[in-house]
């Protein structure tokens, strides 16, 4: 944490003047910001959300109100960042991380914005991450699953210890759904420091009928507020749990002042869009993006697919970066799916991307598959192969999100 705080010192701790909410998790940290936010811009806040991984630019980092931040801006203060780093430089000090560079741009960009709140999410883990420098209005922990073990820990305690991390003396916590092993870590390190804990259990949702591909209807309860058959546009029932973490996180706001009407919450609800997390792209024909890249958020999508589509075959374009649990992602993404298109990740951990070829041959031997690294021509020829009444589903990787979701927006409709 050395290098974060020697660069924010150098820029007068701009992290100080910025109210935060911090959210970690495992999984689940963009779409529980996403509705946080969203609500609270339509209660009349300026909201800035910092986010990591993008799809396609470093500009979706950093969003107010919904809006990326502009070219102009992002130079300006991305130049202002270099001259603190090379004064670090010239100092002999300890020269920052691309993440720790972005985090304190963000942090200088939100400020100069003058926000209201900002939804900052953790890049990986919780107590050594970049953005464990602020004293937030509220720590969200939305869930915790296996990923990253090389960084976090192998079991779930030791991944639960590190995202715990987050929690700080007498600042309300919020706790997702998570194994009980889990819930007892972060339970155990909220308690000594008198942080009132909070279970998302405390909101009761209901789904009215089925969900379609437009959305869902729900009835809510929580706190003092009753919603019967309110739209969520989000799909997926893991959704579910990602909108109960959010609104346990909105009562406290309002506890603490935050003016929220209940008007807010439904158009927010309402008008809510989350790129590469269930999201349809085409409906002639169906294409489905999800970033699933770990077993939580393939089992998540794997269930959601099946109560929006049930028993409805499928082409998989998908593509792992050679650090993430290959078996456990994929097994659940494999039922239904009649040809499996393996593409390339673009990164430098995406040289195995191949291997994806030797689980389906051991596990699913009767499985057609095929290996096309360009992420663009992979989905054209999934595309091409589809057979009436199939749908396409891409997901795997942020990395093949990028350039095929590229590809899908220029196709004609």
């Amino acid at each position: 944490m050395d290098r974060i705080y020697h660069l924010l010192d150098l820029m007068g701790n701009p992290q100080k003047a910025v109210p935060c909410i911090h959210v970690a998790g495992t999984n689940g940290k963009g779409s529980t910001s996403l509705i946080i936010a969203s609500i609270l811009q339509q209660a009349g806040y300026r909201t800035g959300v910092y986010s990591s991984p993008h799809i396609h630019s470093y500009r979706e980092r950093f969003r107010i109100n919904g809006q990326e931040i502009s070219y102009d801006d992002l130079l300006h203060d991305l130049a202002e960042v270099k001259r603190s780093v090379d004064s670090l430089h010239r100092q002999n000090g300890p020269i920052p991380t691309e993440f720790e560079i972005l985090t304190a741009l963000g942090f200088k960009y939100f400020k100069n914005q003058q926000v209201d709140v900002l939804l900052l999410e953790a890049g990986l883990g919780g107590i050594y991450d970049a953005t464990n420098v602020v004293d937030p209005l509220v720590a969200v922990i939305t869930g915790i699953d296996y990923d990253h073990c090389d960084y976090l820990g192998e079991s779930l305690q030791e991944i639960a210890c590190n995202k715990a991390g987050i929690i700080k003396a007498y600042r309300p916590v919020v706790a997702g759904l998570m194994p009980n092993e889990a819930f007892k870590v972060i339970n155990d390190t909220a308690r000594p420091q008198n942080a009132p804990l909070y279970k998302s259990d405390i909101v009761q949702i209901k789904r009215r009928g089925s969900a379609g591909l437009d959305g869902q209807w729900l009835d809510i309860n929580y706190g003092q507020e009753r919603f019967a058959d309110i739209f969520f546009a989000l799909l997926g029932d893991y959704q579910l749990e990602n909108l109960a973490t959010a609104l346990t996180t909105v009562m406290i706001l309002q506890d603490q002042g935050f003016n929220i009407p209940a008007a807010a919450v439904k158009n927010a609800l309402a008008g809510l869009k989350h790129a590469g997390r269930m999201e349809i792209i085409s409906t002639q024909p169906l294409v489905i993006l999800d970033a699933a890249h770990n077993p939580q958020g393939a089992r998540a999508l794997s269930q959601s697919l099946e109560q929006l589509l049930p028993g409805k075959t499928k082409i998989l374009v998908c593509g792992l970066l050679d650090d993430k649990d290959l078996e456990n992602t994929l097994a659940p993404l494999m039922p239904c799916t009649r040809l499996c298109v393996v593409t390339r990740p673009a990164s430098p951990r995406g040289r195995g991307w191949q291997r994806i070829e030797g689980f389906i041959n051991k596990h699913y031997p009767g499985m057609e598959h095929m290996l096309i690294e360009d992420n663009s021509k992979a989905v054209e020829k999934a595309l091409g192969l589809r057979k009436e009444n199939e749908y396409l589903l891409v997901a795997g990787s942020f990395y093949i999100l990028d350039q095929c979701r590229r590809y899908l927006l220029t196709q004609p409709s």
